[in-house]
């Protein structure tokens, strides 16, 4: 029987394919792992093992990160833990919450409800089953009673009036006959005081804003004639029933049933409708100019004593096409080279406006005595522009409201604004670009405080005045501003500023890795300085400490509640009585079958700041500031302007020899280059 027999010694087998290992690993291939000895997979199965690979690398580093993260929270000081100190429910979804004074209004799903915030109790409601409110806006207009005005669902603002535990309905602003002519309502706003009203209407082609003057003096007078005659008719009411009662009772028969008396009758109260005050349409995009000559565009100029919106230029629409010829030849390189969509200019649908109390931009003439608190104009940005553009609400009767509203300043900025901000005494005013860019504004004195730019790739989504601190009677306000940033990547920051050259940002929250810690929402509270409430999409709600800036505690629901849409929570400040009011939602029980989301209740919880101790670690309340330089007579404030001109006189003589030193730099370098050519 033949054996076969090997003649050579046993070896490895070379690699099945060309080129399969690379050079300089040849020689310790096989050493490294025995099971490499055999031959490697075929295709496809080589291709799936280094997939499967991948991701199984990829998984763990997520896993790596996660646990790093676990394990660094675990190290952290937890803050502690506050339940709520009050809660009330109501009667169907609350969608928004409106705090005024010692009430709470709570838009819901089917209706408008008021609730008293000492007692935590109902107090009346205006109930409507097909009607859900969306947003809701309220001002205190003192002595009990409050302003309202209300957007729903179906695009409707409609203006209440609050007195003595009644809430009457004055008007739906945007009412029409037809409903095939209704305008859409996208925000409502009240001035601080309930002076003015302001909605944004959107139609099938173009949106506009409107402003309207209410008479609450004279709705003040109505109510409390109304309340009288209620009052009257009732007690006669009163009288009648006893007087009939006695009547019909028969002689012998006193435990007879009698008639139950009839309820107190309501009054109708015809209110004062408001006035419209101003229309104010989105800007007319710039085209080429239909003026013939030079002379028939300086005639559409008034006095050119303001910037305008460039409406009136005499540029050809085949300059423009030259114009942007020669630029895109000429940066060919720097331009993007993907294929561009059809440039359709679309109209602004969207505007973000301001109340705005007396100050140096918006000058009025000697004859209109403006008062401190009352707003004397508006700023207003539509989406999309680079000019903020302010109106004055005097306007003269004889002005035509059909007319063009024509802007009576014009704040031109380099970028499209994005969002913008107000304090509360509309000293100053902050305007945040797609550039990045912040400019803070000081309306007092007509002039930018500073302007300043956030860390590269961070846009401004929203943006909040903290407290400032006011410079004495006598002398120039050079306040500390400070700005609380929320950008559109989740990040927060700090932005501080003291001057022109003195402006200062700090990181208060980086972009979070988890999804679900990413910040929805903050929120800064009057009357803890240094205290912002912080929301996350995990339904976190943090007080954080901005001097640290580390969380001083968590504002949790009961175990029986979550957070209601954290990504988009329903909470208000009561500044008034220093609460949170957070909506929370009760949690589905997981065992058995899924039921339906309870829409006919929700939970509205009430924290108390002044009942948790780690209140403590923020500084007190400081004193209310003293009355703008405005407000003061002339002789006053020119002492103040030239005292403070004399301190500055030193710092002035300093700079001049470093500013006379630039000059000739600058000077030499021109020089330089005008040789060379």
């Amino acid at each position: 029987m033949p054996v076969y027999i090997r003649k050579h010694p046993l070896e490895i087998p070379p690699p099945s394919e060309k080129d399969w290992i690379k050079k300089d690993e040849e020689e310790n291939f096989f050493l490294q792992d025995p099971d490499q000895i055999f031959d490697s997979l075929p295709q496809p199965f080589r291709m799936i093992n280094k997939l499967v690979k991948l991701v199984f690398e990829q998984a763990w580093e997520i896993i790596e990160k996660k646990e790093a993260l676990r394990e660094a929270q675990i190290l952290k000081v937890q803050p502690t833990l506050y339940l709520p100190t009050a809660e009330f429910q109501v009667m169907g979804r609350a969608n928004c919450l409106a705090a005024s004074g010692q009430h709470v209004f709570v838009g819901l799903s089917t209706g408008l409800a008021v609730f008293s915030t000492p007692n935590c109790k109902r107090v009346c409601a205006w109930e409507s089953a097909k009607l859900e409110i969306c947003a809701i806006h309220a001002s205190n207009l003192g002595n009990e009673t409050h302003l309202l005005v209300t957007v729903d669902e179906m695009g409707l603002a409609r203006l209440f009036y609050f007195y003595k535990d009644s809430l009457l309905l004055i008007r739906v602003l945007n009412e029409v006959e037809e409903i095939s002519k209704r305008n859409t309502c996208v925000k409502a706003e009240l001035s601080q005081g309930g002076d003015y009203a302001g909605i944004l209407l959107q139609g099938n082609t173009e949106a506009w804003l409107e402003i309207y003057r209410l008479p609450k003096d004279s709705w003040l007078k109505e109510t409390d004639h109304a309340q009288a005659a209620a009052a009257v008719s009732s007690f006669r009411e009163r009288r009648f029933s006893q007087a009939s009662t006695k009547s019909l009772e028969l002689p012998g028969e006193g435990s007879a049933e009698t008639e139950s008396p009839m309820p107190a009758h309501r009054v109708e109260t015809k209110m004062s409708l408001p006035v419209l005050l101003l229309k104010v349409r989105t800007p007319k995009p710039l085209t080429g100019s239909t003026f013939k000559s030079p002379l028939e565009a300086l005639m559409k100029i008034d006095d050119g004593s303001v910037i305008g919106l460039g409406q009136n230029h005499v540029i050809k629409d085949y300059q423009w096409e030259q114009q942007d010829a020669i630029f895109r030849s000429t940066f060919q390189k720097h331009l993007e080279r993907e294929s561009e969509p059809d440039s359709k200019e679309e109209k602004p649908s969207h505007a973000v406006f301001h109340f705005l109390l007396p100050g140096q931009i918006l000058q009025m003439g000697p004859e209109i005595k403006a008062q401190p608190d009352v707003p004397t104009g508006i700023s207003v940005h539509w989406n999309g522009s680079h000019n903020l553009c302010l109106y004055l609400l005097t306007r003269p009767s004889k002005e035509k409201m059909d007319a063009e509203l024509k802007p009576d300043t014009v704040w031109p900025c380099a970028a499209p604004i994005t969002c913008s901000a107000v304090t509360s005494c509309s000293s100053y005013m902050a305007l945040a670009c797609e550039d990045g860019t912040i400019t803070v504004w000081d309306r007092c004195l007509g002039f930018p405080l500073a302007v300043t730019a956030l860390p590269e790739g961070c846009l401004s989504r929203t943006i909040h005045f903290l407290q400032t601190s006011r410079a004495p009677r006598d002398q120039l306000p050079r306040p500390k501003v400070q700005l609380l940033v929320l950008c559109t990547d989740g990040s927060l920051h700090l932005v501080t500023i003291s001057g022109p050259r003195e402006s200062r940002t700090v990181l208060l929250a980086d972009r979070s890795e988890d999804p679900d810690q990413t910040i929805s929402a903050v929120a800064p509270i009057p009357a803890l300085p240094g205290a912002v409430l912080v929301f996350s999409w995990d339904g976190t709600v943090c007080l954080t400490d901005i001097a640290t800036p580390q969380p001083v505690c968590h504002f949790i629901t009961p175990p029986s509640h979550t957070v209601a849409s954290p990504w988009q929570p329903v909470f208000t400040v009561d500044t008034t009585n220093q609460r949170l009011l957070l909506r929370g939602d009760e949690q589905q029980r997981r065992a058995g079958p899924p039921t339906q989301t309870k829409d006919n209740q929700s939970a509205i919880f009430l924290f108390n700041f002044d009942s948790y101790q780690s209140m403590e670690v923020f500084p007190a309340v400081p004193e209310p500031p003293p009355d703008s330089l405005q407000h003061l007579p002339w002789d006053e404030r020119c002492d103040i302007f030239l005292r403070d001109r004399l301190q500055r006189l030193p710092g002035f003589s300093q700079q001049v020899p470093k500013c006379w030193s630039q000059l000739r730099k600058h000077a030499t370098a021109l020089r330089r280059e005008s040789r060379k050519k």
